[in-house]
């Protein structure tokens, strides 16, 4: 147990996410490409939503069945060849299917990385482990949207010549990565057995507790606002400030970037709060959801380019600041051979927000404007605040 290993597993987790997150920086650039609606572009994120929902529950079984170091190393080899497909979609519907097994693949993620994150972190840091292991997710999502704005602007298409637009050559990138980090991973990494025997989690003892319950509720609100704000931030910057593209990706990746601050300290602050393990990531949890409610007023607020990166800089240090006490709060309420399934449980919810909100936001977005969209996101997350508030901090 060092921070040697929770470095790996934080390489794993920026690795997957740079190749995930690609899908929510090319929104702007898919309606444009395939010439649909802002509504039918959410779609691309239902997909590839759809997808990780849909085997979330068989890879947490998984993992407490078979430990972690599977899923770690094949669950990325799949997700190379999600991208791989992505890259070479004809069209929109091939589009779809292809971002649909991305979210298979990327559905290794959380079960397996949370176990690993608890079984490499130092004794008594395990907030702080698994925040940083989270940063990989806002440090991957960052770097994808710089790679992929660039890249839609250059002219990589025409030099690799097998792909159809040019921000498609970041899907490439992507697999090239991760068949790299899987390989990695698969000598270096070693895991902790598991129990061995594949079985459905038990997920109604894991809803008899009230806490619990509480989580899945804030989760399914915090993972509307978390998913439908990465999915528009370019859209909004590049329709309601009139910016170019490369500047609306460098907004989006200053908000992953204030996100990753915002994890790291949230882990730091949660292990310095006494009490049982799950009060201290609970508190700065609802402490993080209040403070996103004041960030999604502020980008409704804000007007011209800088104010708007502003708003979303400080958006992003507590709306994408949140997964990792989040996760915090769900491990410690289980014992080790729950933890795959009670990830599960957990990023479903986070996912159910994530499947339905984006379209709903860009339609309207579309129809309404912007400032609406936003506005409704910051109710969500004041309900949020509340919900945790109530079911897990005083439950």
């Amino acid at each position: 147990m060092s921070w040697r290993g929770v470095s790996l597993v934080s390489a794993w987790q920026f690795t997957a996410s740079l190749c995930f997150y690609t899908v929510f920086a090319a929104t702007a650039f898919v309606r444009e490409g395939f010439g649909v609606s802002l509504g039918v572009t959410g779609l691309t994120v239902t997909a590839v939503m759809l997808g990780y929902t849909a085997l979330l529950f068989a890879t947490g079984a998984a993992t407490d069945a078979f430990g972690e170091r599977p899923l770690l190393v094949y669950g990325l080899l799949a997700l190379a060849a999600g991208m791989a497909f992505v890259a070479v979609a004809p069209s929109f519907p091939v589009l779809l299917a292809a971002l649909l097994f991305v979210g298979f693949a990327y559905a290794t993620a959380m079960p397996a990385t949370n176990r690993a994150a608890i079984h490499v972190a130092p004794p008594g840091r395990e907030a702080l482990a698994m925040n940083v292991k989270q940063v990989g997710v806002t440090a991957g999502s960052a770097v994808s949207a710089i790679l992929l704005t660039r890249l839609a602007t250059s002219d990589a298409a025409a030099v690799l010549g097998i792909v159809r637009f040019d921000w498609q050559a970041a899907f490439l990138a992507g697999a090239a990565l991760a068949v790299a980090v899987a390989a990695v991973t698969a000598l270096r990494y070693e895991g902790k057995p598991a129990g061995g025997a594949l079985s459905m989690p038990d997920v109604r003892s894991l809803l008899d507790e009230r806490a619990y319950r509480g989580l899945l509720v804030s989760g399914f609100f915090l993972g509307a606002a978390v998913f439908t704000t990465t999915s528009y931030v370019v859209p909004h910057v590049t329709d309601t400030v009139a910016a170019t593209a490369g500047v609306a990706g460098a907004v989006l990746a200053t908000a992953q970037v204030t996100g990753s601050l915002g994890r790291l300290a949230g882990g730091e602050l949660a292990d310095r709060i006494p009490g049982r393990p799950t009060r201290g990531p609970a508190l700065v949890l609802a402490g993080q959801a209040a403070l996103s409610t004041a960030g999604f007023l502020g980008v409704v607020l804000a007007r011209g380019e800088a104010a708007t990166w502003a708003a979303f800089g400080f958006l992003g240090v507590f709306m994408l600041g949140f997964p990792g006490v989040y996760y915090a709060v769900m491990t410690a309420m289980v014992d080790d051979a729950e933890v795959g399934a009670a990830t599960a449980g957990g990023q479903t919810a986070l996912n159910a927000g994530g499947l339905l909100a984006p379209p709903l936001f860009g339609t309207v977005a579309e129809t309404i404007g912007y400032d609406v969209g936003w506005a409704g996101l910051a109710a969500l997350t004041a309900a949020a605040a509340v919900v945790v508030w109530v079911g897990v901090v005083r439950g």
